[in-house]
């Protein structure tokens, strides 16, 4: 039949209605290139790939090993609060608690603040797609057609803002750290802006347009969780509060496990913490806010340097350290084979 249709088409008859175009790409005509497989090509291909992710994973464990963390578990030591807030009638009631811990050693460089926090599911689909993502664009819609339910209007009928489970559930705990420098006590100035990604701010984020805040939300309620409006998230800066709050953008970009970090607050590199934190005594004043007993959560906060891999976080040194040593065993599991196959070839021939 290939025959037939290729001398149909050179005499140039009639073609077919199904009969493809004559070009070397419906013909198969095409160039290709068959790549010969000899040992020296595969096992160069293994070893070479084993050098790589070896290499690599070495760089990243030790670039992670260099960084410089203490983690300091709070749920324990603020038990009392802990107490206060597991009753919903006492939301409105302020408690206070202290942590003291001492680093050993001087933190250089920009150091990090983050709240973790354990055995906290943010992986439910539900809970993942329970937001407005349009209202979070500043626009007017009717979020009652949205995914935010039961988090869409308040007992009163006014609708939430921001909607959904996930705004909700903020964490809203403030953390202020002292430097105990005796007999006088520092508070370590902390960066609360530019924590969030740029496109967060710029794209995914926006208030409503209105010549104030406190207008463009008229109408609204706050989600019954929060003790605030979103318009006064920070009433010590008006251009961070609504949706572009750095604390409310960080909370809003859900975590795939359990146990999870998210930024807080930056070291401010000034006056004597120009180099960083230097070794002493020091203090965590925290506002307890978020109740974490009941889900048998736990809750830390982290000072952390960063290097140029990022936090610290061994996985991806550990995956390709194992990936190098698994291509390097192929690489000689299939040089055995071969060298046994070609003594007993030899073998034979004689």
């Amino acid at each position: 039949m290939k025959n037939k249709t290729s001398f149909l088409l050179q005499e140039g008859e009639a073609c077919p209605s199904r009969c493809p175009d004559n070009s070397a790409y419906k013909q198969q005509r095409l160039p290709a290139w068959k790549p010969q497989l000899t040992i020296a090509a595969v096992l160069s291909t293994f070893f070479l790939t084993a050098m790589f992710c070896l290499s690599v994973g070495v760089c990243l464990t030790l670039s992670a090993n260099s960084i410089k963390e203490i983690q300091i578990d709070y749920s324990d030591k603020c038990s009392d609060c802990s107490k206060l807030r597991e009753n919903s009638s006492n939301w409105n009631k302020e408690c206070y608690c202290s942590v003291n811990f001492m680093l050993k050693e001087d933190i250089l460089g920009d150091v990090f603040m983050f709240y973790g926090l354990q055995n906290f599911y943010q992986n439910h689909r539900r809970y993942v797609i329970s937001r407005s993502d349009a209202q979070l664009l500043g626009r007017n819609v009717n979020i009652e057609n949205s995914y935010c339910a039961p988090f869409t209007t308040c007992q009163n009928g006014m609708p939430m803002a921001p909607c959904g489970a996930i705004a909700n559930s903020m964490f809203n705990d403030t953390i202020d750290l002292f430097y105990n420098l005796n007999p006088s006590v520092i508070q370590v100035p902390l960066l609360k802006t530019g924590n969030s990604w740029w496109t967060d701010k710029n794209v995914k984020f926006r208030n409503p347009k209105s010549y104030n805040l406190s207008s463009a939300f008229a109408g609204t309620s706050r989600p019954p969780y929060w003790q605030k409006p979103v318009y006064l998230l920070d009433e010590e800066d008006e251009r961070s509060n609504g949706y572009v709050n750095d604390d409310f953008i960080v909370w809003m970009r859900v975590s795939a496990f359990a146990t999870f970090r998210n930024l807080y607050r930056r070291v401010r590199r000034i006056r004597q913490f120009a180099d960083g934190l230097p070794a002493g005594n020091y203090t965590f004043h925290i506002s307890y806010n978020f109740p974490v007993t009941k889900f048998k959560a736990r809750k830390h906060v982290i000072l952390s340097t960063v290097v140029w891999s990022g936090g610290s976080n061994p996985f991806l040194g550990i995956a390709y350290v194992v990936s190098g040593a698994a291509a390097t065993l192929a690489g000689f599991v299939i040089t055995a084979i071969h060298l046994k196959l070609r003594k007993r070839k030899t073998y034979f021939q004689k």
